[in-house]
């Protein structure tokens, strides 16, 4: 029986073949004998940007702020409902009780008309200039258990139709359950009226001791809870 040749330098590159094909995956042999070592494969890392952080951040402070607005937007709300509840308010009272003449004065003017028929001269008054003096006395009634803000308040006098002049009622406070008189001044310099209208004033004024007038205004108050005005009411 032939004697076996047993070389360990074939062997051991036979296997260095094997393990070089297997890495690579091709099957490529080593020339002269020569082992073949395979490249590692290279692994590519992917680094993202740090804006995706600051912006997450910046949407939680926001609806942290969003929240915080909206509890206490509905804090001062309960506290709003709670006062109403408890008050109650009613709208209050502002009323004219009466109107006086102190003083009038009226003047007619007289324009010429001449007739080229005739030699006289005629004269015909067709406006008069008035002059008064008006006071008003009003009450106003606060029926709420709070105190109320009256803002300033201005008022048109008129007879009939005819703007006369203005008065002006300076602001003030009121107490809680209490009733107030409040007066104003309205003085009338040369107000132009028709001469039959300052005739029936006049005779309103002097016979009958009554003049219609009309008196036309707006007055805004405002209820006041320690410290805090509500919205105003007309």
């Amino acid at each position: 029986m032939p004697p076996t040749n047993m070389n360990p330098n074939h062997n051991q590159s036979r296997a260095t073949e094997t393990r070089s094909s297997t890495a690579n995956g091709d099957q490529h042999h080593p020339p002269n004998g020569h082992s073949i070592t395979a490249q590692p494969l290279q692994r590519h890392h992917t680094y993202y940007p740090r804006s995706s952080s600051s912006s997450a951040s910046f949407k939680g402070c926001c609806c942290c702020l969003f929240l915080l607005f909206s509890f206490l937007a509905l804090l001062v709300l309960a506290i709003v409902l709670i006062i109403v509840l408890a008050v109650k308010p009613k709208k209050p009272q502002f009323d004219l009780q009466q109107v006086a003449v102190q003083y009038m004065g009226i003047s007619t003017s007289t324009p010429s008309s001449f007739d080229g028929t005739a030699t006289t001269v005629a004269t015909t008054p067709t406006t008069a200039s008035l002059s008064l003096t008006i006071r008003m006395l009003f009450t106003a009634v606060n029926p709420n258990k709070v105190g109320i803000k009256y803002g300033e308040s201005r008022f048109t006098v008129m007879y009939r139709g005819i703007p006369l002049g203005k008065a002006s009622v300076p602001g003030f406070y009121q107490e809680a359950h209490s009733t107030r008189n409040v007066e104003a001044t309205i003085a009338v310099d040369r107000a132009n009226l028709m001469q039959a209208d300052a005739a029936d004033l006049i005779r309103d004024a002097s016979i009958y001791d009554r003049v219609q007038l009309r008196v036309l205004g707006d007055v805004g108050a405002k209820i006041r809870v320690l410290d805090f005005d509500s919205p105003g009411v007309q």
